[in-house]
Formats: C-alpha cells, sequence, structure tokens
C-alpha cells in the first residue's frame, strides 16, 4: 500500500501518552537564587550536558543565561554544537577531553573552549590555530583528586609553560573538580574537599602575576553551597539549577524550585481477581480483589525497572503504589481505593500534582542511585513540554 503524505495528518500529541514538562521560570529564578550567593565578581557557569540533566539544553541554556548565567558547559562536542545551531553565542567549555585533530578543529571554529589535560593535546591545538592564523582558547584541567579527567597536578607547571611557548593558544582558564564535596556532613568529605582546595590555591600560587586574568573555577552545585572560599572566579551549577539541593542530608531545598514533571496517561483499566499475577515473573500477586491501571510508561524511557514495586504514583494529588514488574513501555499501578479514576487520566511520576511532590530523591534511594542519574534518564521518546 501506497501513502500520500499529502493527505496524512502526522501529527501526535505530545501528551497523548507520556511526556516531561519543563519549566524554564524555575531555572531561571534558580540561577538568580544561586547568583545571590556569589560574588559580584564571580561568574556561573550553567551546566547543560546531558540535554540539560534531561530537560531539554536549549531550553535550560536560555533560561540560566536570563537568569544570570555568563558561561555554559557540556561534556560532548555535539552538546556545544548542537547549542550553537540553536543561536546561542556565550562562552562554551567542554568539559569532556578532545583529542582528535577533527573534533578540535571544529571547537576552533565553532568558537568553542575545549578541555586540554597533556602536551599532546596543547600541540595539536597550535597546530589547528596556526593551519587558520587564529587565536584559540583552550581551559586546562588539573587533577586533584578526583582521579579522572585532567592533568596530573606534578605536570601542571610544565602544560603551561609549554603553553606559553605556543603563539596561537590561549589559556584562559584553569580548573579542577571536587569528588566528595556532596557528602556535607560527612568527614572523609570534608578532609578529601579541603585537600583538593588546598591543592587548587597551592598551584595557583605559583602562577606567574601575568596570570590574574585567567578564569580559575572548582566549585560544583555541592561546592557552591558548602563554601564561599571554593568559588574562585567562575563557579559550575548544575544540580541546583534543576531545583535539587546537592546535599540530601543538609539543610532544605534553600527555595530552589524542581524544573521538571514527568507524567503519563493511563491506557487500560482492569478489575481482576484475589491471587492474580501481575506483569513479567509474577513478582506481585494481588492479596484481594483489585483495580488496577495501566500506563503508558516503562524502562525504554527512562522508568528503570529496579523501581519495580519500589514507588508510587500521583493521581489528582493522592499517591497509588506501582505493582509488578516495570516492563519496556508500561507499568502497572493499584488504584483499588479509587473506583472514579478512568482511562485517560494524567499519573505523575515526578513532580508536583495539587501541592504533593514526587522527587528524584525518592527514586534515587529506592533503586540505590543518584538524582543526576534518574534526571539524566528519561529517553527521546518522551517529549519535552515546556510550560
Amino acid at each position: 500500500m501506497k501513502y500520500n503524505s499529502l493527505s496524512l495528518d502526522t501529527t501526535i500529541d505530545p501528551q497523548q501518552r507520556a511526556w516531561v514538562e519543563v519549566f524554564p521560570d524555575a531555572i531561571r529564578e534558580n540561577t538568580q537564587l544561586v547568583k545571590t550567593l556569589l560574588a559580584e565578581n564571580c561568574l556561573l557557569m550553567a551546566v547543560v550536558k546531558a540535554d540539560g540533566y534531561g530537560h531539554g539544553a536549549g531550553t535550560v541554556a536560555e533560561a540560566a543565561l536570563e537568569g544570570g548565567a555568563s558561561n555554559l558547559g557540556v561534556a560532548t562536542l555535539q552538546e556545544a554544537l548542537d547549542l550553537r545551531k540553536l543561536g546561542i553565542t556565550c562562552p562554551i567549555l567542554i568539559l569532556g577531553n578532545l583529542v582528535n585533530f577533527k573534533d578540535l578543529d571544529a571547537c576552533l571554529n565553532w568558537d568553542l573552549i575545549p578541555t586540554l589535560s597533556s602536551t599532546k593535546e596543547a600541540l595539536l591545538c597550535q597546530k589547528i590555530a596556526e593551519s587558520y592564523g587564529k587565536q584559540f582558547t583552550i581551559h586546562i584541567k588539573v587533577d586533584t583528586g578526583m582521579t579522572r579527567l585532567g592533568c596530573d597536578i606534578s605536570a601542571v607547571q610544565i602544560l603551561i609553560n609549554l603553553i606559553d611557548t605556543l603563539e596561537n593558544l590561549v589559556l584562559g582558564g584553569i580548573y579542577s573538580h571536587l569528588a566528595m564535596a556532596d557528602g556535607f556532613r560527612h568527614g572523609q568529605s570534608e578532609i578529601i574537599t579541603s585537600l583538593q582546595k588546598q591543592r587548587f590555591k597551592s598551584l595557583l600560587s605559583n602562577l606567574k602575576p601575568a596570570r590574574t586574568s585567567l578564569c580559575r573555577h572548582l566549585a560544583n552545585s555541592a561546592g557552591t553551597f558548602r563554601d564561599k572560599a571554593l568559588h574562585f572566579d567562575m563557579v559550575r551549577v548544575g544540580l541546583a539549577l534543576y531545583g535539587y539541593n546537592p546535599f540530601e542530608d543538609f539543610l532544605d531545598n534553600c527555595s530552589l524550585k524542581p524544573a521538571l514533571a514527568v507524567r503519563a496517561r493511563i491506557t487500560l483499566i482492569r478489575d481482576v481477581p484475589a491471587q492474580t499475577g501481575i506483569s513479567y515473573g509474577h513478582n506481585f500477586i494481588t492479596k484481594r480483589s483489585s483495580r488496577l491501571a495501566v500506563v503508558g510508561i516503562g524502562y525504554a524511557d527512562g522508568v528503570s525497572r529496579a523501581l519495580s514495586g519500589k514507588i508510587s504514583v500521583l493521581i489528582n494529588g493522592c499517591f497509588y503504589p506501582q505493582v509488578g514488574s516495570i516492563t519496556m513501555d508500561q507499568l502497572v499501578i493499584d488504584i483499588t481505593e479509587n473506583k472514579d479514576i478512568r482511562i485517560g487520566d494524567v499519573v505523575t511520576l515526578l513532580g508536583s500534582d495539587r501541592g504533593v511532590s514526587i522527587t528524584p530523591y525518592e527514586w534515587s534511594q529506592a533503586c540505590g542511585s543518584i538524582p543526576w542519574e534518574i534526571l539524566c534518564s528519561f529517553k527521546y521518546r518522551l517529549p519535552r513540554v515546556v510550560i
């Protein structure tokens, strides 16, 4: 059968099955709140990697910039290019390592800032910049205790000395990353964070006086809230912009506003007798005659199978337990206590409904994860609906 593309309506309601609601006003206000914690000359980098922690990088970037952010941080070259193609012109730092000619060439030509961790990358950047007769601004990352990306602290001065000899490179910034700043109440966190701060300060003190224009940055969301001495010239804020306190067990949310909700619709309701097995594996068996609702969202959308039987959802401000194994495209909830729920009704999995909320912290505690992972899990199948 041939289809006439002119006669077919292929428009799909984004709220037909399941979707993510994004609230840019909340991101804007969260950015403004974080700015009040900073000295007047301290910049704020909005970290919008992983598609803006699942919120939509373009939406987040625009709201954060309106709220007072001056820079953006991403993990990959493609993330940076996507922002440039949206017309975003502010400085964008690529936090991941770029190591090949083609990627660094794209960086220079799209006015992006790569992170360098070795002399090899510096020489490659110089070669590219020289071929165009351009200046190439880069940042150096230093490993002060994360033991991941970054130049070994003992080799930083060698790298800086080399960059000083490369006429087309401009060292715009130097930074490191905190490994345990979010463990506010834990002694080991205090020790490691203090040690990283001292290592970073010691490194900076050994730089030439002419380096006063260098942008120095260390603090993530946790570091930003934890200690003003970690702010330096710029902070890199991710989780707090999206409305969540990086210290799960400390303080309140400091007036931060969650910027996301995950909702889906009920696609089927059925009444089943006691002793009925539900979903794959029959890991849940009804103990009574039950009224069950099938909801059109599953682990292919980002609701982890590890949450099976461990979470509840909201309908009209009331909680209903999820039962049985979460499957690829559906999950089941027990609505026995409410005979008024109908097919098509909206279910809130994360976010607020009539003043009652479910947070990523609750999910992360239930499945042994972290809220960052929960937020980044929502897949392309869920349309982003900007509210």
